[in-house]
């Protein structure tokens, strides 16, 4: 138990201090490194935006779309107090006859 948690330590102590280590150097100014930054943006663009679509046509293909008409009109037949209506604003007369 006590090496696990002496490796757990050292693990996380270095995982502390190497980023520092990785931000010390200067990056090299080439026309091609001037690239990096915007390749690794694209390519993680596009891995996360094609996860999603097949996320989206596995909930799709699982049916998990279907009436969702039906589903979005359920919240508005639960009656409940209305908590957000100040006092004041039911004593104008326009409330007093009941018109919204």
């Amino acid at each position: 138990m006590i090496v696990r948690f002496a490796a757990l330590l050292v693990v996380w102590l270095g995982a502390l201090a190497f980023p520092a280590v990785a931000l010390a150097h200067d990056q090299p100014e080439t026309k091609q490194s001037r690239w990096v930054m915007a390749d690794w943006m694209m390519d993680t663009f596009f891995i996360f935006s094609g996860l999603a679509v097949v996320a989206f046509l596995a909930a799709w293909k699982a049916g998990h779309f279907q009436e969702l008409d039906r589903m979005g009109s359920i919240p508005l037949l639960v009656h409940e107090e209305d908590y957000y209506t100040p006092e004041w604003a039911l004593d104008e007369e326009e409330w007093r006859n009941g018109d919204s």
